[in-house]
């Protein structure tokens, strides 16, 4: 039995005497026994081997206490797996120097056996889960399916994912036949998390704003829901779309557990638009974590009585930015433990 099921029971709509906390990329750079290890060893390298992925997991709960881990790895090693090759750059990000923008192109992408190419994942599950002793839930991950297709289609990041929607408006045909590769190698790959031990997943939809809602259903929603559907049954499911408070609606009678909600759309508006019965993650802007301690928790606590205690998971808007003081990553997990409903 997990020791700290706050989170879990919030998934599940319970009563709580406060909400739980985590921070995406909590594992990770704003940290400086993080920047011991990258001093070390390169970024796929970190990801692929379980005893650093699950130490580098296991580091921010030990100095912060949240109530949820989140394993360490990366969206991009769906693409790798599936014969599409990945670098992490330094100072550039992700950069895939053959992208697939044809149907000659999509001929090499495979739906790969998990186990043979993502077994390494599975690995430091079971490691992280012995770190952690049962002392807090351990969350998997995955892209959506658009989200990793904007990589694999541009290349690299963008403002704008020009080419990998221009792909989609032009030869929708193969832009489906690489989304559903994507979401069927997705769907295997979480359902192995679960079986490895995670007790929750989240899927980031990291890309979503940037389409239209008619498009959002078309390129994004479809194939985000099959994943839901596959995985809600063995495992509460966290959907997470940045930019789609226009989805919320659609989003909440999903079968997911929980909806992540960014920090253009306030609290009262998420509940509206989500309707009021769905576990609601979020929302505070990761560039506010530069205020005072002070003024974080005060903005914490006034964020916690405008969602209402139940139901939420308290979180950033989307990832804790690298050069965010300790003391405001420490204000911002403080204020939701000392958190009293008035």
């Amino acid at each position: 039995m997990i020791k700290n099921d706050l989170f879990l029971r919030a998934l599940k709509g319970e009563t709580v005497d406060r909400p739980p906390v985590w921070m995406m990329r909590q594992a990770g750079r704003y940290l400086p026994e993080f920047q011991e290890i990258k001093k070390k060893y390169d970024f796929f390298t970190r990801c692929q081997t379980p005893e650093l992925a699950s130490e580098i997991t296991v580091q921010p709960i030990r100095r912060y206490g949240m109530d949820a881990a989140i394993l360490f790895s990366d969206i991009l090693v769906i693409p790798q797996a599936m014969n599409i090759h990945v670098e992490m750059k330094p100072d550039f990000g992700p950069y895939l120097p053959n992208p697939i923008r044809t149907q000659k192109d999509l001929d090499s992408v495979i739906v790969p056996d998990i186990q043979d190419t993502l077994g390494y994942v599975m690995e430091a599950i079971k490691a992280t889960k012995e770190k952690l002793n049962d002392e807090v839930p351990l969350i998997g991950f995955a892209g959506s399916p658009w989200t990793i297709l904007c990589y694999c289609v541009q290349g690299q990041g963008s403002k704008n994912f020009d080419k990998a929607k221009e792909l989609c408006f032009t030869n929708p045909v193969v832009a489906h036949s690489l989304l559903q590769k994507i979401t069927d190698t997705t769907i295997a790959y979480l359902k192995a998390k679960v079986e490895a031990g995670v007790d929750a997943v989240q899927v980031f939809d990291s890309w979503g704003g940037m389409l239209s809602p008619v498009d959002y259903q078309e390129f994004s929603w479809q194939y985000m829901q099959q994943i839901i559907d596959a995985l809600k049954d063995s495992t509460p499911v966290i959907a997470f779309g940045k930019g789609c408070w226009f989805a919320l609606d659609e989003m909440s009678k999903s079968g997911a557990s929980a909806l992540g909600v960014d920090w253009t759309c306030s609290p009262k508006t998420a509940r509206k638009l989500s309707g009021g019965n769905i576990t609601l993650q979020g929302n505070f802007d990761p560039t506010r974590l530069f205020s005072p301690p002070e003024v974080i928790k005060t903005m914490v606590h006034q964020m916690i009585n405008e969602f209402g205690k139940d139901k939420l998971v308290v979180n950033l808007g989307h990832g804790i930015l690298p050069n965010i003081p300790l003391e405001n990553a420490k204000a911002f997990i403080d204020a939701v433990k000392e958190y009293k409903a008035s």
